[in-house]
């Protein structure tokens, strides 16, 4: 069962990305990685990416430091993993249900109005994915 504090942050995240609806997931279209990142991943991964977010203490499972994926995978960034974590199509049964907020459905789902709503989104998503991979640690 989610807390109240996780309830609040994951009904926040989807009203401002219906609030970006009119202009699709374009409304995004200057923010960089490190941008969409703190926008909306830092609430359970936290600042810095050690899984040490705000909201982390109240989630069921682990949030995990996603500043070491390369290092969970023998020094590679797994690229594609993270890309299909990030919009939804893998769940790794290690992390439980998917608690995770499907960015890449969220980001779709704001770009419906628009013709370009998919590659919009597929757009942010790599930017996560890039953003993710300068963080990790050597």
């Amino acid at each position: 069962m989610r807390t109240p504090k996780v309830i609040a942050f994951l009904l926040i995240g989807a009203a401002a990305l219906q609030c970006a609806a009119p202009s699709g997931a374009d409304e995004f279209s200057e923010h960089n990685g490190a941008q969409l990142y703190q926008r909306f991943c830092a609430a359970c991964h936290g600042v810095r990416g050690f899984g040490d977010g705000p909201v982390a203490a109240d989630l069921k499972v682990m949030v995990p430091d996603v500043t070491r994926i390369a290092r969970r995978h023998g020094g590679v960034y797994p690229a594609e993993d993270v890309r299909r974590i990030i919009d939804g199509r893998s769940v790794h049964v290690a992390h439980g249900t998917r608690d995770m907020p499907v960015w890449g459905y969220e980001f779709r789902q704001a770009g419906a109005t628009d013709t370009s709503g998919g590659k919009s989104a597929d757009e942010l998503v790599q930017r996560l994915v890039d953003y993710l991979r300068s963080i990790q640690v050597k």
